[in-house]
């Protein structure tokens, strides 16, 4: 995190706190001092500094081998953003499920990848569906495409050279210039698919939500031999109808 004077209307204090707390969320809940500064561009000082003062109100803590790890504090805060989040989304999701009669689903960016925060599934016996806080790779998602097509080519190089390309299907785009050309097709669109490119026979539609941190993206997804092209466009509107006024 650049250490520049922060814009109008922004702390920067607690910019840097959270960028910590993030930091400690990608490495799974531990890292030393010296990963800290890495991830954030933080002087040492100022992270210990700030460490210092979340521990002592329980946000964080420090083992004996001296790395800080996220804080029991933090359990309280994660449930009740945990419902907060299901009091607005199950809404949004349950309008796209009755809309469409597929599975619909929530994401945000964390880190390189996508987590998947709030689900509401389809009525069919035969539905798509995906665990509630499990985090996939962004090249082979429509949630994924729908978040990184925010970003410009070279942050999603970036990113790309970061996480790679895994290939799980025969249609997972796993060239860099094509990721590209798929995104831009997705910016022109405001939509993004995924055509069996993460798991066989599942079809995906997506669109996202807000700007940067504070985005997130709504999908319908179901089997390709039910949802088909032309419902998969179908639900474009229905999306857009379903988040209308959400990052108002």
């Amino acid at each position: 995190m650049s250490s520049a004077r922060p814009a109008r209307g922004r702390v920067q204090s607690v910019e840097r706190a959270l960028s910590l707390l993030d930091a400690l969320t990608r490495r799974g809940g531990r890292a030393t001092l010296g990963e800290l500064c890495a991830d954030t561009g933080l002087a040492a000082a100022t992270v210990h500094r700030l460490c210092g003062t979340l521990a002592e109100s329980g946000h964080l803590r420090r083992d004996a081998r001296r790395d800080y790890l996220l804080g029991p504090r933090l359990q309280r805060v994660g449930e009740a953003a945990r419902r907060a989040t299901l009091s607005w989304a199950e809404p949004v999701l349950s309008a796209v499920v009755e809309a469409t009669g597929e599975t619909a689903n929530l994401a945000v960016r964390e880190g390189d990848g996508v987590v998947y925060l709030a689900q509401v599934p389809s009525p069919h016996s035969m539905r798509m569906f995906t665990e509630v806080g499990r985090r996939v790779e962004v090249h082979c998602t429509a949630v994924g495409k729908a978040l990184i097509a925010q970003d410009d080519d070279d942050e999603v190089l970036a990113m790309l050279g970061r996480a790679g390309m895994r290939r799980y299907t025969d249609t997972t785009i796993v060239d860099t210039a094509a990721m590209l050309a798929e995104l831009d097709r997705v910016r022109r669109s405001g939509f993004a698919t995924d055509e069996s490119e993460q798991e066989e026979g599942v079809r995906c539609v997506a669109i996202a939500v807000g700007a940067g941190d504070a985005a997130f993206a709504v999908s319908a997804s179901g089997p390709e031999a039910r949802f088909t092209r032309e419902r998969r466009d179908a639900a474009v509107a229905v999306l857009r109808a379903a988040v209308a006024g959400l990052d108002s």
